[in-house]
C-alpha cells in the first residue's frame, strides 16, 4: 500500500466566516485536518492541535510542507514515517508547536489507516483496552456550559455564577469539574494582576469561586484548578496555599512550561498533585519533569506532542515513574476520538477531558459519528476501526483544502 495523497483541510469555524484570506476574531476555532489517501481507497484522518489561539495558518502550511515528504510510503510504516519527519526536515528535530502539530496529524492518520487496514480499532493495535467507561470531567467552567448558555454570560466571574453553572454540570451526571479561577476578576475587561506576590484581594476572588463550587457539589465532588501559566512561581505557591482546604484533585499548569525548573519549585512547596504538559512536546521534552517528578498527572497533547505514536511513547514513560496521565483534549472530534484510542490503553490512565466547546459547538455536528460525549460523566471507547471518527462529507465540501500529490 503506498501513499498517494494528503488533503489538508482548514475545517468551518462556528464562530467566525472565514473568507480564505486569514480574516477571523480573536476568539477563532479553526480546526485543522488532515485525510492521508491510498493506492488501495482506504483514508485516514488526523488532527493538527491548533483549533485555539493564534497558529492555524502555520500549521496549515505546516502539514502540507511536510505531505510533501511521504508521498509514495507506505502507511503501515509509521514508526519509519515518524522518524522521518521528525529527523529529516531540518526543523523537525528542533522541535516547537508548528512543525510537531504537523508530525501529530500526519501520525494520527496513519494509525486511522492502519486500524482500517486491518478492521480493528487503533487501541487493539496498541496493546487492547486497559481501561472502557472513562471518567470524564466538564472543562473551562469560567466560560458557563450548556447547549445554549446566556450570551451575557459567557466569561463567569461572581460566586454565584459558579454555583450555577456547577449544578449544570452535576445534572449532567458529571463528578468532576475544571475552571480558571484567575483567568479575570470581578470585571473581565479590568487589567487583572495574576503574577508576583499576589494582593490578597486577588486571591479572595478565586477562592470564592472555588467555594462556591465546594458549597455546590459537595465533598464527593472532585475540582480541577487551571491556571493556563497566568501564574509564576511566586503567586501559584501563594494562591496554591490559601486554596488548599478546598480539597483540589490537582493544580494544572501554575507556571511557564518553557522552563521545567519551575514546576519543580511549586511542586516542592506546595501540597496539592501537579500537573501539566499541554505546551510540551515530544518524549524529549518531557523527560526533564519526569526526572525530578515534577509533576503527579502528565498532560500530553497527542495533536501537538507527536501524535499517538509519541503520546503513547510518553504516558509509558510516565507510568515508570509513578506519574498518572490524560491527553489533553481541545479539538475537533477527530481529536477526541484519537485522544480515547490512547485512553483507553494506558494503564496509568486518570480521568478524561471534555471541553464545552468541542461538547456543544457546532463542529460536533462536523463529525461522522455522535458517540463520544459522555453519558453520566463517562466515556465509552467505540469499537470501530481506526480511530472510529471522520468528518461528514458536506463539511469537507465546506472546507478550505489543498490537496497534495
Amino acid at each position: 500500500m503506498k501513499i498517494t495523497s494528503v488533503d489538508v483541510m482548514k475545517v468551518p469555524s462556528p464562530d467566525v466566516s472565514f473568507d480564505g484570506n486569514g480574516s477571523g476574531s480573536e476568539e477563532e476555532w479553526a480546526p485543522i485536518v488532515v485525510r492521508i489517501n491510498t493506492d488501495e481507497n482506504i483514508s485516514g484522518f488526523g488532527e493538527a492541535g491548533l483549533a485555539y489561539g493564534k497558529g492555524w495558518r502555520a500549521g496549515f502550511g505546516m502539514v502540507q510542507d511536510f505531505a510533501h515528504i511521504i508521498i509514495g510510503e507506505d502507511p503501515m510504516k509509521i514508526e519509519k514515517i515518524w522518524n522521518k519527519l521528525q529527523r529529516t526536515t531540518y526543523w523537525g528535530i528542533a522541535g516547537g508547536v508548528i512543525p510537531n502539530a504537523a508530525i501529530s496529524a500526519i501520525d494520527i492518520a496513519l494509525w486511522d489507516i492502519k486500524g482500517k487496514y486491518y478492521q480493528t480499532p487503533v487501541y487493539q493495535l496498541l496493546g487492547g483496552k486497559t481501561n472502557d467507561n472513562l471518567r470524564s470531567y466538564a472543562s473551562q467552567l469560567q466560560y458557563n456550559w450548556g447547549e445554549a448558555p446566556d450570551p451575557n454570560k459567557l466569561k463567569l466571574s461572581t460566586p454565584e455564577d459558579y454555583a450555577e453553572v456547577t449544578k449544570k454540570v452535576i445534572a449532567d451526571g458529571y463528578d468532576c469539574l475544571k475552571f480558571d479561577p484567575i483567568m479575570w476578576g470581578n470585571d473581565p475587561k479590568k487589567p487583572w494582576v495574576t503574577k508576583g506576590p499576589v494582593n490578597e484581594s486577588v486571591i479572595k476572588v478565586a477562592y470564592d469561586r472555588i467555594r462556591a463550587i465546594r458549597d455546590t457539589a459537595g465533598s464527593e465532588f472532585d475540582i480541577i484548578l487551571d491556571m493556563h501559566a497566568n501564574s509564576d512561581t511566586t503567586s501559584a505557591i501563594k494562591m496554591a496555599k490559601a486554596f488548599a482546604p478546598l480539597d483540589i484533585l490537582y493544580y494544572e499548569e501554575p507556571v511557564d512550561p518553557m522552563n521545567s525548573n519551575f514546576y519543580k519549585i511549586v511542586h516542592n512547596n506546595v501540597a496539592m498533585p501537579i500537573a501539566g504538559g499541554e505546551r510540551t512536546f515530544t518524549r524529549w521534552g518531557f523527560r526533564q519533569m519526569f526526572e525530578d517528578r515534577s509533576l503527579d498527572i502528565v498532560q500530553p497533547d497527542l495533536t501537538l506532542a507527536g501524535g499517538i505514536t509519541e503520546t503513547k511513547k510518553i504516558c509509558d514513560m510516565a507510568y515508570t515513574y509513578d506519574i498518572n496521565a490524560q491527553v489533553h483534549v481541545c479539538g475537533s472530534p477527530i481529536a477526541i476520538a484519537a485522544a480515547l484510542q490512547v485512553e483507553a490503553v494506558i494503564p496509568n490512565f486518570f480521568i478524561h477531558e471534555v471541553y464545552q466547546r468541542a461538547l456543544y459547538k457546532k463542529d460536533r455536528a462536523a463529525a461522522l459519528y455522535d458517540d463520544l460525549i459522555p453519558i453520566n460523566g463517562h466515556v465509552h471507547v467505540p469499537d470501530r476501526p481506526g480511530i472510529g471518527q471522520e468528518l461528514k462529507p458536506n463539511i469537507i465540501k465546506k472546507s478550505k483544502i489543498v490537496t497534495v500529490d
